[in-house]
């Protein structure tokens, strides 16, 4: 049982790096020519308008996050009729949502689009564009997420693989399309990102109804399982309320105290932090079911060791890219592309450290939502996180400087390692110290050992593209070596030599 999950964890994680190495070449073009394309304003302003949108998930992502919980709980505990119960019930709640999430965004949002942000003269109406869009978008992905959730559950992460490369590939057709366009640039940007959410859309629906038997929609609104929905993502709201402070509400303070082009600075640091956190993410796709179905069948020996195998090589994933980007920040954005706006740099460099912190406790939220109890960790995490964001408007209020939102990110982010640690271990009886000393110690052996020599070439050799080969190839063996003598365990070294010597045989 436990090989073949262990299986299907690496099948689906190979499914999702396929997918993410096509879009991100896809990304990385797309992200350069839309920026000299558009401009730096008009690029700030659909950073920080589509922004303002984001800022009412609020009320969603929690019940969307609620959703995909139980409907992989039902899957690990093997009750098809409740799994239908649930799917209907939750596609119920979204149809609600999403209407009041319309007349919301059409109310407050376009207020304080109109009468409160700094946009460039000129391009209101074009924010405004911008702003029906991305309403439109929200409201479609809204509805879809039980969809989405469902194949998440059934891990079928090759049909999530080749959508995502069909959608990445449609942006690129989009790019191609705003050379020809002989409208405004960032309304025609706005208008066909739409219309290609509207058609992935699609293709999800088709594929969940076809494959999923609870996916055939049903009315019912059970009420005992609503309030056990909506209960949990109740709590979830006070993680996500700070979350989405943190990110779209920090982007609007630095809209306010610095205008769109910082907006753009951040807009660049964004794309940079989620090209790297993809390769993560795809792993901890594959990985969190089987967290959750674990937790659902009292198998809590393997779940702990999912959390620890999850959080640890998570951050050695990350890792390995880091500390390249990190030395190399300056001249991989000029080649990237060609235009930097002010501040791009170090925003990304603080941006992939505090996705760094992130990566050490990912698996610990999984688990926690697992059980379904998540009052007090909520409280405890969620105010942590949601100091971020008043920190933030003091720093700008008493005149410092714009990277004073990331330190301050970096800072709480560290610390709220040690609180889930504390929140989690009394939960899923899991040991604080053997994760202190399996995932943070490793962790950090392995990041001394593996930037010692990277960091050395940087300061001593000048800028320059061979510098800039020399420190990826040399990175790359110093985090593998650092890696396997350091990071792994025995069982795990000799689970590595086993595969490889299984296919030389087979050679």
């Amino acid at each position: 049982m436990v090989e073949n999950n262990t299986n299907r964890i690496a099948k689906n994680t190979i499914a999702l790096y396929f997918r993410m190495a096509v879009m991100m070449l896809i990304g990385l073009y797309t992200s350069r020519v839309i920026l000299n394309v558009l401009g730096v304003e008009d690029y700030g302003t659909y950073n920080v308008v589509g922004g303002v949108v984001s800022m009412f998930s609020l009320l969603t992502s929690s019940m969307s996050s609620s959703i995909s919980r139980f409907l992989t709980f039902e899957l690990g505990r093997g009750d098809k009729d409740h799994l239908k119960r649930v799917f209907s019930t939750s596609l119920n709640v979204q149809f609600i949502m999403a209407a009041i999430i319309l007349v919301a965004t059409e109310i407050v949002g376009v207020w304080f689009l109109n009468y409160k942000m700094n946009i460039p003269e000129g391009r209101m109406e074009a924010a405004n564009w911008v702003m029906q869009c991305s309403i439109l978008t929200f409201v479609v992905g809204l509805l879809m997420s039980p969809y989405n959730a469902s194949i998440i559950s059934h891990e079928r992460m090759s049909i999530y693989a080749y959508v995502s490369i069909w959608d990445a590939v449609m942006k690129l057709v989009i790019v191609f399309a705003l050379y020809i366009s002989p409208f405004d640039k960032l309304k025609s940007y706005a208008v066909l990102l739409l219309c290609v959410s509207l058609m992935t859309t699609c293709i999800y629906w088709i594929y969940c109804k076809k494959h999923f038997e609870e996916c055939k929609y049903q009315r019912i609104l059970d009420k005992k399982l609503l309030k056990e929905i909506t209960g949990y993502a109740g709590w979830g709201v006070v993680g996500d309320g700070a979350w989405i402070l943190n990110t779209q509400g920090v982007n609007i303070l630095i809209n306010l105290f610095f205008g769109v082009t910082l907006n753009a600075a951040r807009g660049i640091a964004t794309t940079v932090d989620n090209m790297v956190q993809q390769f993560v993410r795809n792993f901890m796709v594959a990985l969190n079911p089987q967290i959750t179905k674990s937790y659902a069948a009292g198998d809590y020996e393997y779940m702990h060791k999912l959390i620890f195998f999850g959080s640890k090589y998570s951050f050695f994933l990350m890792l390995f890219f880091m500390i390249p980007i990190c030395l190399e920040t300056k001249l991989l954005l000029t080649l990237w592309l060609k235009i930097v706006p002010d501040y791009a740099v170090v925003f990304s460099q603080l941006s992939l450290m505090a996705s760094m912190c992130m990566m050490l406790s990912n698996t610990l939220t999984t688990a926690i939502a697992a059980t379904g109890k998540i009052r007090n960790y909520q409280l405890v995490v969620g105010m942590m996180s949601l100091s971020i964001f008043p920190m933030t408007w003091i720093a700008f209020k008493i005149g410092m400087s714009p990277v004073s939102c990331y330190v301050i990110y970096l800072i709480v982010f560290f610390l709220m390692i040690f609180a889930k640690i504390k929140l989690v271990k009394d939960r899923i009886n899991m040991s604080g110290i053997a994760y202190v000393r399996n995932v943070l110690m490793k962790a950090l052996s392995v990041t001394i050992l593996a930037i010692i020599i990277p960091l050395s070439i940087c300061l001593i050799q000048e800028d320059s593209v061979l510098r800039l080969i020399e420190i990826c190839l040399i990175s790359a063996f110093c985090t593998l070596v650092s890696v396997y003598f350091v990071g792994m365990s025995a069982f795990e070294r000799n689970y590595c030599k086993d595969i490889i010597e299984r296919k030389f045989r087979k050679k």
